[in-house]
């Protein structure tokens, strides 16, 4: 019989305990505002009611628990993912990883760059990922495995350098594209990273992140490996897939699938991505993405308990042993 599996992405929006300092410009939560947070994100989480979900800007994984105690649906789940350096002076973001389904392995944290990416000379950890993918291998309910990751590449604020700022239109300028070079490279080392991942383990793979830039932006066409192999004939093997642009029940009456605001501009920087597997024009199909839905009505309620994100939910039915491919 056909299966459906729900996979979403979730960027927390500084989930921290109480009174943690994260940036200068950011009073910490104050015990009210914590509880006000995880409730809300633990509703919010029941609402999506998804079997699998990467989370972002987890300040600490022992947050993210208390987070799924507070649900209905994720208190047994499975929960991966690794707190910052103890030793660093501050919180900095992480990633987890929540599934209802089975992990087959322990997950790993890719810190380092794949050899031969790396970011010009002179640049800050230019052989690491700003925050580190998340990766486990999840195993459908047929046995089959899914290597998963979850990811978040660099955002659009300026990298500023030695006090710099936006007075300076030069300054301003050089800051935003640091960010740019930043986010580009680590689209390269995700790219790297899938189809390594790919070749190695032959599963199909799905990337569940923010990825801080459209759909048809320069940074997400690397990660999606758009073009890869069509002049030497290879065809689509190695590159990912839009979840959006493949879903089967397309209303192109109805666009309201964007996940952040931003100067007033409504844009979706985080996606699904998946592999050909759940493609349903490949010949390699074991199943299709049905539909693409975003939680965001929260981005115009003003509530500072929310996210700043809206989410993404993907359902993927699983082709069963009668179905064709």
């Amino acid at each position: 019989m056909p299966q459906e599996i729900r996979f979403a992405t979730f960027n927390a929006f500084n989930l921290a305990p109480p009174g943690a300092k994260l940036y200068d410009k950011l009073e910490p939560l104050t015990e009210q505002q914590y509880e006000a947070k995880l409730d809300w994100t633990a509703q919010q989480l029941d609402r999506l009611d998804a079997d699998v979900i990467g989370f972002q800007e987890i300040f600490s994984q022992a947050v993210l628990r208390e987070v799924l105690a507070r649900t209905r649906r994720y208190r047994h789940a499975s929960h991966a993912g690794f707190d910052p350096e103890p030793g660093a002076e501050r919180l900095t973001p992480c990633l987890a990883l929540v599934s209802r389904l089975p992990l087959a392995e322990p997950a790993v944290a890719y810190a380092d760059f794949p050899a031969g990416v790396a970011m010009p000379a002179g640049s800050r950890d230019a052989d690491r990922f700003a925050r580190a993918p998340l990766h486990a291998q999840v195993l459908l309910p047929d046995g089959r495995g899914v290597d998963v990751l979850v990811v978040h590449l660099k955002s659009r604020r300026p990298d500023y350098r030695n006090g710099d700022s936006a007075a300076d239109p030069l300054l301003f300028a050089l800051a935003n594209l640091r960010s740019l070079i930043r986010r580009g490279t680590e689209a390269v080392a995700l790219r790297v990273l899938l189809t390594e991942l790919g070749r190695r383990s032959g599963r199909p793979r799905v990337v569940l992140g923010d990825f801080n830039d459209v759909a048809n932006s320069v940074t997400t066409g690397i990660v999606l490996g758009e073009g890869e192999g069509d002049e030497a004939g290879h065809g689509p093997v190695e590159r990912m897939y839009d979840s959006k642009q493949i879903q089967l029940r397309q209303d192109y009456l109805c666009h309201v699938g964007y996940t952040n605001i931003h100067d007033g501009h409504y844009m979706t920087i985080d996606h699904i991505l998946v592999s050909e597997e759940f493609n349903p024009t490949s010949r390699h199909a074991i199943g299709a993405v049905l539909d693409v839905t975003y939680l965001n009505d929260h981005l115009l309620l003003d509530q500072p308990q929310a996210s700043d994100h809206g989410q993404v939910l993907a359902r993927i039915r699983l082709y069963g042993a009668r179905d064709p491919a």
